[in-house]
């Protein structure tokens, strides 16, 4: 079960990686980004009409991320109400 969580809090750094570079990539009103891979603000990366498929792409995985997050927060609440084991407070129940 913790491999499983672990797997998915991996796989959600991951996903914030994706998140910046896409954002990171797309076209903006400015040069931006763009101009740091040799081009003018009048041709994109990736061609002419990738600016719609970025955006929507983009979206879904900001959907994807709060789902995810929401998930993980969740889990590990759930992971800290777990099998506890109560420490004794004072010195007279270490004593017991």
């Amino acid at each position: 079960m913790m491999f499983l969580f672990y797997f998915t809090l991996f796989l959600f750094v991951l996903l914030c990686a994706v998140i910046c570079v896409t954002v990171l990539v797309q076209e903006s009103k400015s040069l931006g980004l763009g101009a740091s891979f040799g081009g003018d603000p009048g041709e994109s990366l990736f061609g002419t009409s990738t600016a719609a498929v970025l955006k929507k792409f983009t979206g879904w995985l900001g959907i994807v991320f709060m789902i995810v997050c929401v998930i993980l927060s969740l889990w590990s609440s759930s992971l800290a109400k777990g099998p506890s084991t109560s420490l004794p407070t004072t010195i007279e129940e270490a004593a017991e």
